[in-house]
């Protein structure tokens, strides 16, 4: 038995999650918080109070299922580190 479990994430749901990843660290640059610390902190806690409420950027980042945001960062990580 395989316990182990397989995440899928298409194409287009990593552009979107790109996307709102960047109008995230964007509204929260624009408030003047440190937006890596702060992203780090809400998909560590999932506590949206990490999150401003600026630009719709904490309704923005409950759309991403953080399962597949850290299949998507370990993913990115790797290859870019396997391209250096």
């Amino acid at each position: 038995m395989n316990d182990t479990i397989q995440f899928s994430i298409r194409a287009e749901q990593e552009d979107e999650m790109r996307q709102i990843l960047r109008l995230v660290h964007q509204a929260l640059d624009e408030k003047g918080y440190n937006p890596i610390s702060q992203m780090v902190g809400y998909i560590l806690s999932e506590d949206p109070t990490y999150i401003t409420t600026h630009n719709n950027a904490r309704s923005l980042i409950r759309r991403i299922d953080r399962d597949e945001l850290l299949q998507a960062l370990v993913k990115e990580y790797l290859t870019k580190k396997e391209e250096a």
